[in-house]
Formats: C-alpha cells, sequence, structure tokens
C-alpha cells in the first residue's frame, strides 16, 4: 500500500510516500480502505515533533479517516466488513489500508460522505462536546468565535448555528471574514484592527455576549473575555495564536463568568465510549439538517508535504481533506 511516512522530525516537506507491507489486524482491530482523511494543525506540530507527546519515527501522520471496512481481528464481529465508517486512527491515516480499533468504528449514513466525515471528525466533536456538555449553549445565546477561519473554527460557528445561537466570527482579514459569513456566521469582526473590542461592542450592537469560543489564546483572550457578559461562559479550546493567555481572575469574578476547558481528547481518553456518543450525536446532527461538515478543500496523498506545511503557515482557511481513491 501506499503511505505517507514522517522518518525524521522537521519541515514537513520531508516527508515520503512510501510503498508499505499490507497491514493486517490484530484482535480487535479493523483495516480500513481509506477514502478520505482530515488534517489539523496538530498533524504539523508531530510532525516537527514540536506537538507535546511525540510520535516515535518513522510514524504515519493523520489520525482522521473515513474508509470502509474490509477486514477485521478475530475478536470483532464479522458483520462490521464491508460498512462505510468513520474512526481514530492512532497508528496514522494517511494511508491506502489503516489500522483502527473496531471499537473506535462508527458506521455511516448514506447521506454522509466518507470526505465529509473526513472533515468533521475532530473538529465537530469537539464543538459538540465543548458547547453542550462544556458551555450549555441555549438557543438564542450569542457566541463569539475567535480564529473562526480556521478549521475549528468553521466547525464551531456550524454547530453553533445548529443549536440556535447567534454567531459573531472573528478573524484577521477581510477574506477570511467573508469565508466565515459564506460558513453561516450572523456577524463578523477583524480582531487585528488596533482597537478591536471597541469594534466588537458596535458589532453586538446591544446583545448580551454570553460564550466564547476560543482555539487562539494568546493577547486576543483576554479582550475577548472583557466584552463577555455577567454569567457567561469563556470555552477555552486552544493555543492557536502561541501564546498561553493570563487573563486576570478579577475579572470572572466580577462578571461572574466560567472560563471552562475543552479538551475533547482527555474526555475521550477519560471516559470509555465517550468518542463513540460524541459520534453518533454528530450523525444526529447531520440526519436533523442542523449542521452540514464539509471540507473546505481536498488534495490528492502526494500533496500531503505541501498541504501540512500551508496549515503550520496558517495559510489555510477551513478544513483540508486528503481523499485517497475515489471517496464518496
Amino acid at each position: 500500500m501506499k503511505a505517507v511516512q514522517c522518518l525524521e522530525y522537521g519541515d514537513p516537506k520531508n516527508l515520503v510516500v512510501n510503498d508499505l507491507p499490507d497491514p493486517a489486524p490484530g484482535p480487535r482491530d479493523a483495516i480500513i480502505a481509506v477514502e478520505a482523511v482530515g488534517l489539523g494543525y496538530v498533524d504539523g506540530l508531530n510532525v516537527r515533533g514540536a506537538y507535546q507527546v511525540k510520535r516515535p519515527l518513522p510514524f504515519i501522520p493523520g489520525s482522521e479517516l473515513a474508509g470502509t471496512v474490509i477486514a477485521v481481528g478475530s475478536e470483532v464481529p464479522q458483520d462490521l466488513v464491508g460498512k462505510r465508517v468513520m474512526a481514530l486512527a492512532e497508528r496514522g491515516a494517511l494511508c491506502e489500508k489503516a489500522v483502527v480499533f473496531a471499537a473506535q468504528c462508527t458506521p455511516l449514513p448514506e447521506k454522509f460522505s466518507s470526505v465529509a466525515a473526513a472533515a468533521a471528525l475532530v473538529n465537530y466533536s469537539t464543538a459538540i462536546y465543548g458547547f453542550e456538555t462544556c458551555g450549555h449553549l441555549q438557543p438564542g445565546e450569542t457566541v463569539l468565535v475567535l480564529g473562526a477561519s480556521g478549521g475549528v473554527g468553521m466547525a464551531a460557528i456550524d454547530v453553533a448555528k445548529g443549536m440556535g445561537a447567534t454567531v459573531v466570527a472573528a478573524a484577521s482579514s477581510d477574506g477570511r471574514l467573508a469565508a466565515c459569513v459564506k460558513a453561516g456566521a450572523d456577524l463578523v469582526v477583524n480582531y487585528s484592527a488596533p482597537d478591536w473590542r471597541k469594534t466588537l461592542e458596535g458589532v453586538l450592537d446591544g446583545r448580551k455576549l454570553t460564550v466564547i469560543y476560543d482555539p487562539v489564546g494568546g493577547q486576543w483572550s483576554e479582550t475577548a473575555f472583557r466584552c463577555l457578559a455577567p454569567g457567561g461562559r469563556h470555552l477555552v479550546v486552544g493555543f492557536a495564536g502561541g501564546e498561553i493567555p493570563k487573563i486576570p481572575l478579577n475579572l470572572p469574578l466580577l462578571k461572574r463568568a466560567s472560563i471552562v476547558g475543552v479538551d475533547w481528547g482527555g474526555h475521550v481518553r477519560a471516559a470509555a465510549g465517550a468518542a463513540a456518543v460524541i459520534f453518533q450525536r454528530m450523525i444526529d446532527l447531520v440526519n436533523e439538517g442542523r449542521i452540514n461538515p464539509q471540507p473546505a478543500a481536498t488534495f490528492a496523498l502526494e500533496e500531503t508535504p505541501a498541504l501540512l506545511t500551508r496549515m503550520l503557515n496558517r495559510e489555510n482557511i477551513g478544513k483540508p481533506v486528503v481523499v485517497i481513491g475515489k471517496a464518496p
């Protein structure tokens, strides 16, 4: 099979596409003929060796995939074979045949394409977990999404809208803001402006900002928090801006507001079966027409090195997906 391999930590341009032996399933494994792989910023960090947990070399990057099960291990029901599924591939996804734990496979309905599922897997799961479990988002509330033009932000826009919220998208350029509007954002604010807090207050026009979805961190977090209404919730998703903010604790005290960590990966690791619950919730929302996951663009396997380079340089808008073979 063909597979992208990271042979040494460093620049993604050093990734290679090699021919590797076809994998065999362990007792609890499934082998998936991969059709689509969603990529995120963390995949670039893994290749650089800059993520908090280093993957042993050599390794196949990527973890979000969708495809068709072609073989299973001895302890897995045979009726899983032939089903189209989405799954997290801890042993790598950017390959023609991936090994995954069968328990992590979620069958896909016909209307949920493999490309859409690969685009949705992590970012939509994080948004659903963040808004429903951590943020207790209610219909009619107003949400500010920081870094809204990236894959994480686009998923947050779609999920928040699907839950009945008004969404304010914050991004760094007019082109990115236009993409956010196309994705469903009701209002936008350019947070590269010197006094974007005042701009945001004007955009809100008297609305109470009750939830912040923050995958960015850095200098933007405190400014956003200062705009939060009393009793609001600031959801901490990540620090793509590179700096972990230090918000003065008198602010949540005076606002009677909450700062809530949204670590979907930690939640899944700590609670057996948690991933399957979120995946099924995502499928239900798709079937109800409340969310519509789509990739920003699709790429071939051989384009992975250049794609990850662009992601690390923050040149992408939305969630890119690598298509392998003919993905439905």
